[in-house]
């Protein structure tokens, strides 16, 4: 064996993993990502205010799309993906949001994952962080990822916060604290105003490692096995294929691609394998079931007064804002504009939050286009703990053919209600006083959209993939499971993955921050080493009666 480590993925886990796994001199680490560098001299990934250019483009990203979509008028969805290293934090929105407490709660309940409970993941949360505010019992203060907490600037902040109260909902000072529910300010993977993606905080700082080789632009093909052990991996790198051989082999791939290359290399449903052609490694069918993601919308107002970020849209404005930025470190350029929003319970039922709301002092959408109106500002809106899964599935033996993707958007009665009372709520929230001054007419969907049913077409017109897609490896120890609690794929060796698709349940929020803690939890597991101990700590909970 020529490593004792191949990580498959240069992304956000497996930046993670390059950094833990090569700490000891004596661990060999190859990392093969299919992407190109994160150059440091291309603005577009560095800018926070430029995610717009990445997530609609194709020279980072993977660019995939759903299947025609049964229940949105059989819309393919966007699903963008980092194709570069740093993976999907080179080109996601910067919003640090770890989930509710009771999200990994969840997961605990679930046979075998007791030691994934919320008490055993914060210390591994923390690890990852430093939040330049300051750290506590809940955050992190010594971590490689800096966070910056937004100071939320614009008029239209303080009228928001003012109007979600008169509404009867709270601020919360932190929402990766104490207290998820409620309003507040969104930390951001954001320093001296660049983004600080997975690459730029965990490889760049030890890729001086003489035990460690990161190579890029390395399609994985297949991992290779001798019977059901995991022995190496068939990689292409311009135009030429190579095989190189591990003690273990790690999928960092994500929820898309990771399930893939498992299929493709021979792992997976028996049944559908052999439809391809492809040498059956090992039957599991789970492999690339149970997608989860997150559908939202935008909720639209023109604003009657010229205080939106409307003008910087203006081409003319460009050059003094990437001016600004780079030689300055300030201005609108230096944001993601995602500084402020919340999380509240869409009905009384529910045992925590399940709906989650941005707020941007702009009407725009995420390739760039704004309404004719002018100054606008908008709620990005969405259901989180979604019953609604999907697949993901190889159409041939060919690794370079994108799979069928499929969401299942709007299929459950649970998700459709859930998103009647999204945009009522949404409503509710900025409809008050405190906003009577700033608000004019809707834009979207528009005051005339009222009804349940009028709601759902809106959502199945205009609905966008939030870009959380996870749970298609999902751990436990159920027939439909794929990976273990220690992140090993059932039923052969020396294979793990690590990464958003093996979470039991998406989570309730952006799925950056977590995933960047299961990384870290991995590397100690993978390395054999004595976990961090569990820290119980208190979080909210909303008041029950008997």
């Amino acid at each position: 064996m020529t490593h004792d480590y191949i990580i498959i993925g240069g992304g956000s886990a497996g930046a993670v993993l390059t950094n833990r796994l090569s700490e000891d001199p004596k661990n060999k680490v190859l990392v093969l990502e299919a992407g190109k560098p994160d150059y440091k001299w291309d603005f577009r990934i560095h800018m926070p205010a430029a995610l717009t250019y990445l997530l609609t483009g194709t020279d980072y990203n993977w660019s995939y799309s759903s299947d025609p979509e049964p229940y949105m008028n059989n819309r393919r969805i966007a699903q963008p993906r980092g194709k570069v290293l740093g993976g999907s934090s080179c080109i996601n929105g910067m919003i640090w949001i770890r989930g509710n407490a009771m999200d990994y709660d969840k997961w605990a309940g679930e046979k075998g994952l007791e030691k994934w409970d919320y008490a055993h993941c914060l210390p591994y949360f923390k690890r990852v962080e430093t939040r330049l505010i300051g750290g506590d019992d809940y955050r992190g203060d010594e971590g490689n990822l800096k966070l910056t907490t937004p100071k939320c600037e614009n008029p239209l902040f303080e009228a928001f916060f003012n109007s979600v109260q008169e509404a009867g909902y709270p601020l919360t000072e932190d929402v990766n604290g104490y207290k998820q529910e409620g309003f507040g300010k969104f930390d951001q993977t954001i320093y001296n105003s660049r983004r600080l993606n997975a690459a730029r905080a965990y490889i760049h700082p030890v890729k001086h490692r003489e035990n460690l080789n990161v190579v890029t632009e390395a399609m994985v093909l297949r991992i290779l096995f001798e019977g059901k052990k995991a022995v190496g991996v068939e990689y292409k790198k311009g135009g030429k294929v190579e095989q190189v051989f591990a003690k273990e082999i790690i999928c960092c791939g994500g929820a898309i691609n990771t399930p893939q290359l498992l299929q493709v290399s021979g792992v997976g449903n028996a049944e559908h394998l052999k439809s391809l052609g492809i040498p059956v490694v090992h039957d599991l069918p789970g492999v690339g079931e149970d997608l989860q993601d997150h559908l939202e919308v935008y909720v639209q107002w023109a604003c009657k007064k010229p205080v939106s970020m409307y003008p910087a849209l203006s081409p003319w404005r460009a050059p003094k804002i990437g001016f600004d930025w780079l030689f300055r470190k300030k201005g609108i350029g230096a944001t993601n504009h995602f500084e402020a929003g919340g999380f509240i319970r869409g009905n009384e039922t529910v045992e925590y939050p399940n709906l989650q709301f941005h707020f941007l002092p702009l009407a725009i959408r995420y390739d760039g286009t704004a309404p004719s109106e002018g100054h606008g500002f908008q709620l990005h809106v969405g259901p989180m703990n979604t019953d609604v899964k999907g697949r993901v599935k190889i159409k041939s033996a060919d690794p370079l053919e994108y799979p069928s993707i499929l969401f299942n958007y709007l299929s459950t009665e649970k998700e459709r209600k859930e998103w009647c009372e999204a945009i009522r709520l949404s409503r509710k929230i900025i409809e008050t006083e405190a906003m009577s001054e700033l608000m004019g007419k809707e834009l979207s969907p528009g005051a005339e959209v009222q009804t349940d049913e009028e709601i759902l077409d809106f959502i199945a017109k205009e609905g966008e993939s939030a870009y959380h897609p996870s749970c298609t490896c999902r751990m436990g120890v159920d027939p439909m499971a794929v990976t273990d609690p220690e992140l090993r794929v059932h039923g052969v060796e020396n294979l793990r993955v690590v990464d958003a698709s093996v979470f039991p349940y998406i989570t309730n929020g952006n799925i950056y921050s977590p995933v960047m803690m299961v990384a870290e939890k991995a590397a100690d597991i993978i390395l054999g080493k004595k976990p961090l101990e569990p820290e119980y700590v208190p979080f909210y909970k909303k008041e029950t009666t008997t």
